[in-house]
This record gives C-alpha cells, sequence and structure tokens, in this order.
C-alpha cells in the first residue's frame, strides 16, 4: 500500500533567491510581487506606461530587490527587461517553451532589431 505523503510545514519553505521578485507579463498590465518579508504590500500591479516601468523598478530596488524572474509569452516584456537591466537587476525568464532561461545573444539581437524598424 502506498504511503501518504505529508504535507510540509512552512518552517520547510525556506526561499532560495531571498532578493528576487517576478513579475507577470499582460498586455496592458503588469504584476509584480516580491517576498512578504519585503514590503507591506507585496504584490502589486503596475501599468505598461515608461513611468509606470521606471515606478516598478524603484520599488524593486526598495525591496533590496536584485534578481526578476519575468513570465512572458509575447512581446510585451521588452520594454520592462530594458529599463530592469539598465538598473542593474538580473532579469530571467520563467516559462518561455523552446527559449533560454536568460535572455541571450539572439533575444537581444531581435530586440535591437524591433527598436529600430520604423513604425
Amino acid at each position: 500500500m502506498p504511503q501518504a505523503k505529508r504535507s510540509r510545514s512552512p518552517r520547510d519553505l525556506s526561499p532560495v533567491h531571498p532578493a528576487a521578485a517576478a513579475i507577470d507579463i499582460g498586455a496592458t498590465i503588469y504584476v509584480a510581487a516580491v517576498g512578504v518579508d519585503r514590503d507591506e504590500e507585496p504584490v502589486r500591479t503596475f501599468q505598461t506606461f515608461t513611468d509606470d516601468l521606471h515606478r516598478l523598478a524603484d520599488w524593486f530596488a526598495r525591496c533590496g530587490i536584485k534578481t526578476v524572474v519575468m513570465e512572458s509569452t509575447g512581446v510585451y516584456w521588452i520594454p520592462v527587461y530594458d529599463i530592469l537591466e539598465q538598473r542593474g537587476f538580473e532579469v530571467m525568464f520563467g516559462q518561455r517553451p523552446g527559449r533560454q532561461a536568460r535572455a541571450g545573444a539572439k533575444e537581444r539581437r531581435q530586440r535591437r532589431a524591433m527598436a529600430a524598424a520604423p513604425p
């Protein structure tokens, strides 16, 4: 007879990267989260305007974030990626089928090509 799985108590779940944050990228909003010990409001929503993305980066900096993991299936990740990378955050990707976990040279070339393309 198979053994029943024991549930883990919260004390068994220590963070692997306590200075990490996550962003769920959407077309019109970004939902960002930091550890519950980093801010009184650990989950916030930001619009996709440039000023809002800078507010997001400022919030991460105030929370002591070093690494940001993003989930995105479209091209909406590009502006926030650029801002976070310029600010010195290590930016990685979560589930991106067929892609590397970290933005590589190919993705940077695609981003530059898209920025240079006429509207």
